[in-house]
């Protein structure tokens, strides 16, 4: 938040009294924390405060005891404990790559302060932080970690897949958050009306969850205010339920928080005791969106949220429904002791307040549906926008709200697979088999990489480095270790459908920084343009070409190539880069910058745009329009200094014949051949990245090009 000087108001002479003064910007920084702690409920903490209602019923013992209960609850209490508090409150919160997080932030963070990364990075710094960064990189010597990195590619190519990978799983969970959370919340019905089946159940959560899909396209902005108020509900009711329920049936049950249960567990069940770690880690689910949410509030709000109102009420539900269990095994036989999980949550719900909490658990189960969904749009959107994954439609479905997004391939292969979930597994605790794998490879990553930072970033003493990386490592691998067990029932889903969009991830990144290395390699100077197109055979054609470039110091091959097979060029021709920066939205009167290239009517332009920014222009104000308008102003005020063969008055003349006589926007094309000679790797990765290039959307329907003014130029490039 910036801040600038203040102005008193003094009484003016006609007894107008002063203005009163403004509260201190202490108390308004913690009115928005509050503020904002209290909205990331609804957006952030969905998928976390939700998991009650699934936990324990995909739990499975043979027989049960009060002492295993008791084990339980300690094995959730510390998980939550370490994991949510420690881990992520404490320390990666402050694990942030400019106030982003995730593991993708992590990764830009290591590259910025080492050569770790595969490629050139695209990341544009400021003035200010270019100082920062060259800083970064000059006071401090790498240590042999970082080293090691630098020197190894194959190490390098791990650690982007390692990243890529933490991204994508998060995208998994928006598969199965929607799909068992909704079918744990319907699962309601079943208890009061015993002739619901279970088909019917899974039959009715599909619906919901189609209907919530096919009004995505509308936006959210009109239902949003209400997201944060259901969630506080949940929040402050399910807690409260769980009060009532431990002191009517079983008061002591917080003696369960000493560690000695959790030994006891494991040594009285051994193997399947450690099977039920593939459960229990679903208590800590969506824990990671922590950290993966950074950049849409702030440290301290998510903080607050999590430490005054989220971490209470799991600890508090949860003690609930272990002491509503522990009763239930008094007034179960021995034969069907193994079903006390079945229908867990709606069991520790007393009868009188049994509906209104059934109303509010169905909402809850929306509101995190819709969280994870709206998530899994954003980490889509940024990473087209990054050039990391393939283009795919993204719509803007609020003027008001900038990460409001909305991507219609998206939307429906969630739509399928969320309802391909529900479908064909059917039960809640088959689901919770696929669901526990993507949990805790998520946190398992984000702890190497966060100890990554450690050593290289921090530069933390090795003891501290110890006391972290160790027992979480020891915890999280045991986690993994017991969730592997349950692939084959479930677990194989998520997992698969993570690598895929992993390695569609990795390709295209690779393909995409392949074709930029060659045209930075290649490019076209501006005195090798003017001899191109001082050759007899080169006409100047009238019209207005707009050529597209990824390279901003230079011009791109294409051009030679397009010169050399059409022996013309537009007596206008402005080269368009389009640059990513890392700010929210761009001053509209900073969005273009142009600048003279030497040939007469030969042009540099960069539209520059920020990750919310929706580069479609709409009506008269088109690009063309824009562009001219810039041109016209920067030749009459002789910005850039250079020299022209024709007056100013006669330069915007020719700008506005060559606009009249008709625009074209010239797209190159540049497509890879994987030679013979290439390596192993090169040969899978480009052919596949090809592949992915010819089915993906074309980059000029973003900026609102008619379709009828698009030329696109081929180019064929031996790798």
């Amino acid at each position: 938040m910036s801040t600038g000087a203040h102005m008193d108001l003094e009484a003016e002479p006609g007894g107008v009294p002063a203005a009163a003064p403004p509260p201190p910007a202490d108390v308004g920084n913690v009115r928005k924390d509050l503020f904002l702690a209290y909205k990331t409920l609804g957006v952030v903490f969905g998928g976390l405060v939700t998991s009650p209602l699934y936990v324990f019923s995909t739990m499975h013992m043979s027989s049960p005891t009060e002492a295993d209960f008791l084990g339980i609850y300690s094995i959730m209490f510390w998980t939550l404990t370490l994991i949510g508090v420690v881990k992520y409150v404490g320390i990666a919160l402050n694990a942030d790559d400019h106030g982003e997080g995730g593991t993708f932030a992590m990764y830009s963070l290591l590259c910025r302060h080492a050569n770790m990364g595969i490629l050139p990075s695209k990341r544009v710094y400021s003035a200010e932080e270019q100082l920062l960064h060259n800083q970064s990189k000059t006071t401090k010597t790498p240590s042999n970690l970082g080293k090691f990195f630098e020197r190894s590619l194959t190490a390098r190519r791990v650690l982007l897949f390692m990243s890529i990978l933490g991204m994508c799983m998060l995208i998994g969970d928006g598969v199965l958050t929607p799909a068992i959370s909704v079918l744990s919340a319907i699962q309601g019905l079943r208890a009061p009306f015993p002739a619901v089946t279970q088909p019917v159940v899974a039959f009715l959560s599909a619906a919901i969850l189609i209907g919530l899909f096919l009004v995505q396209k509308y936006g959210t902005s009109k239902v949003s205010f209400l997201f944060s108020p259901i969630m506080a509900a949940w929040t402050f009711t399910t807690p409260m339920v769980g009060i009532y329920s431990i002191f009517r049936y079983y008061p002591g049950i917080f003696k369960a928080t000493s560690p000695h249960y959790i030994v006891h567990f494991f040594l009285k069940n051994k193997k399947e005791g450690w099977q039920m770690l593939g459960a229990t880690v679903l208590a800590i689910t969506g824990a990671e969106a922590m950290f993966a949410d950074l950049g849409h509030f702030s440290k301290k709000a998510i903080q607050i949220a999590f430490l005054s109102s989220v971490y209470p009420s799991l600890i508090l539900t949860y003690a609930g429904q272990t002491a509503c269990l522990i009763n239930h095994l008094k007034d179960t036989d021995q034969e069907n002791i193994g079903k006390v999980f079945d229908d867990a949550f709606y069991k520790f719900i007393p009868r009188p307040v049994y509906w209104p909490m059934f109303v509010i658990a169905t909402l809850a189960a929306i509101v995190a549906s819709q969280s994870l969904i709206s998530a899994t749009f954003s980490v889509i959107k940024q990473s087209v926008v990054l050039d990391y994954f393939p283009r795919v439609k993204v719509v803007h479905t609020s003027d008001e709200n900038e990460g409001e997004v909305y991507s219609p391939e998206t939307n429906y292969i969630l739509m399928v697979l969320c309802v391909g979930v529900i479908l064909g597994f059917g039960g809640g605790q088959a689901i919770g088999n696929a669901f526990g794998l993507v949990v805790i490879m998520v946190m398992l990553i984000t702890s190497i990489m966060l100890t990554l930072v450690m050593i290289i970033i921090w530069r933390t003493p090795p003891v501290l480095i110890a006391a972290y990386f160790v027992p979480f490592v020891i915890m999280e691998g045991s986690y993994v270790s017991a969730v592997f067990t349950k692939f084959t029932e479930g677990g194989w889903l998520p997992f698969a459908i993570s690598m895929i969009l992993a390695l569609i991830m990795f390709v295209w990144y690779y393909g995409r920084q392949k074709k930029t290395e060659y045209e930075r390699a290649n490019k076209i100077t501006a005195e090798r343009l003017g001899e191109l197109l001082a050759k007899p055979e080169v006409q100047r054609v009238q019209g207005l070409c707009f050529f597209y470039s990824n390279i901003q110091d230079g011009l791109t091959p294409i051009l030679g190539h397009y010169i050399r097979n059409m022996s013309s060029l537009h007596s206008v021709t402005v080269f368009v880069t389009l640059r990513y920066l890392l700010v929210p939205k761009v001053d509209p009167r900073q969005r273009i910058a142009v600048r003279r290239l030497g040939p007469r009517g030969v042009y540099q332009c960069t539209v520059q745009y920020g990750y919310a920014d929706n580069l479609s222009l709409k009506g008269g104000d088109d690009l063309a329009a824009r562009v001219v308008s810039c041109l016209k102003q920067h030749v009459e005020a002789g910005a850039d200094g250079q020299p022209s063969p024709v007056s100013a008055a006669e330069e915007a003349a020719d700008l506005e014949a060559a606009r009249a006589a008709g625009v074209v926007h010239v797209r190159g094309k540049m497509r890879l051949y994987v030679g013979d000679d290439a390596g192993w790797f090169d040969k899978v990765m480009l052919r596949f990245y090809e592949f992915l290039h010819s089915i993906c959307r074309s980059a000029l329907p973003a900026l609102g090009v008619p379709l009828q003014q698009r030329v696109e130029i081929g180019m064929l490039y031996k790798v």
